[in-house]
């Protein structure tokens, strides 16, 4: 799933992608609220982590020009502890959630998790389709009466998509948007040769080829 991250103390931003990226997110970052809303506008994200005290425009006021424009992405805001207005004024303007800082990562990875399954209509605690389980943070698959295996970090950013999308036909270009970030420069062959890897974990009939318009998750040929 691809993530933006809008926090103007670097420090912190990078150390928050660092610890985004090992839990299987595709993060982009940008430092202030101009060009975080730019890129909100303008980029495919599943969802955004959107600090409110930012230089050049305010986290309140991305949010407001995001919502207005009939931007629909999921936004964590982050705001001060003890700031309550803030947290008032965020959901009045269309926050999905909030966390005050300073925060632990694990709460926020929770919360990411969370509120993107909500946005997905899962109500159950894990994330299960068409007879395959997927551990979020031991990121291993398991198949009903096998052994879980191992993923690796592409491998488990694009099933997670395909299990938050299945039934629906995901272009390879969609595919893309959402498991890398904005400056990765995959091959254009590379997502043919990672969902060849997934068929080989999960069987080959679970992800089906649509020709001339993608793959489909959890149904036959």
């Amino acid at each position: 799933m691809r993530l933006l991250l809008i926090e103007d103390d670097t420090d912190l931003a990078r150390s928050i992608q660092v610890e985004l990226e090992i839990a299987g997110f595709a993060v982009d970052l940008a430092y202030d609220g101009e060009q975080g809303e730019f890129l909100g506008a303008t980029e495919n994200y599943d969802i955004a982590v959107l600090d409110l005290g930012l230089p050049k425009l305010s986290g309140l006021a991305v949010l407001k020009k995001w919502r207005d424009a009939g931007n629909a992405m999921p936004v964590i805001v982050l705001t001060a502890r003890d700031a309550w207005h803030e947290k008032v004024d965020g959901f009045k303007a269309g926050a999905d959630d909030y966390l005050g800082k300073p925060f632990h990562i694990e709460e926020l990875q929770a919360r990411i998790r969370a509120l993107l399954k909500r946005c997905h209509g899962i109500t159950n605690t894990g994330l299960t389709c068409a007879g395959v389980t997927l551990d979020e943070e031991l990121q291993t698959v398991t198949m009903e009466g096998q052994p879980s295996a191992q993923l690796t970090s592409l491998e488990f950013r694009l099933l997670r998509y395909f299990m938050l999308h299945s039934g629906q036909i995901l272009t390879k270009t969609d595919l893309m948007e959402h498991v890398y970030e904005m400056d990765g420069d995959p091959d254009s062959n590379v997502i043919e040769v990672y969902v060849n890897r997934l068929r080989r974990k999960l069987g080959k009939d679970l992800i089906a080829t649509r020709r001339g318009q993608g793959y489909v998750f959890g149904q036959t040929a």
